[in-house]
């Protein structure tokens, strides 16, 4: 299995929204309330850019879903699995975990999740059926989201093409 250079990593590969909701539903669930005090993205510090094919680490108070896309309709979720003080070995690259390194981002840190809605890919193409994940604070939110085969990064509310799903 990929680690994807992050030693102790093993993602955990689910498609459509009821696997993600009978995996991972009650987790996502009970981070409501709980602030968020760190998030962990890979940088790299050659092209000085993220690096978007690691997981994103959001940490709420202790409690840390790392968040991937893979292929087309690829999410894994995994909890408190990787420890972003420890190197990202890719050959070719020069990574790091960096802290909030997008304005975005720095903005919700030390905010109360009010909720996670999973968004699902309604369009009539290929991604139909693709699976999002969206952290709702009361001024804001951040979406990650397919970006056919890595993570893309969105600030924006759900577009006319997601259909969100309040996990409740």
């Amino acid at each position: 299995m990929f680690d994807f250079g992050i030693t102790g990593y093993e993602p955990a590969w689910l498609e459509g929204r009821s696997d993600v909701v009978q995996e991972h539903g009650h987790r996502l669930r009970a981070l409501a309330g709980r602030t968020l005090t760190r998030v962990w993205m890979v940088w790299d510090l050659r092209d000085d850019e993220w690096f978007c094919d690691c997981p994103v680490l959001f940490d709420f108070d202790g409690e840390q879903v790392e968040v991937n896309h893979h292929k087309l309709g690829d999410l894994s979720l995994t909890w408190n699995m990787i420890d972003p003080t420890r190197p990202v070995r890719w050959p070719g690259f020069d990574l790091r975990w960096r802290p909030e390194p997008l304005p975005g981002v720095q903005a919700l840190r030390g905010l109360p999740l009010e909720g996670v809605e999973l968004l699902e890919w309604t369009g009539g193409d290929v991604a139909q059926g693709n699976v999002d994940i969206s952290f709702a604070f009361g001024t804001g939110r951040v979406t990650v989201f397919n970006a056919l085969d890595e993570n893309g990064m969105s600030f924006d509310p759900p577009g006319p093409s997601q259909r969100p799903y309040l996990l409740h």
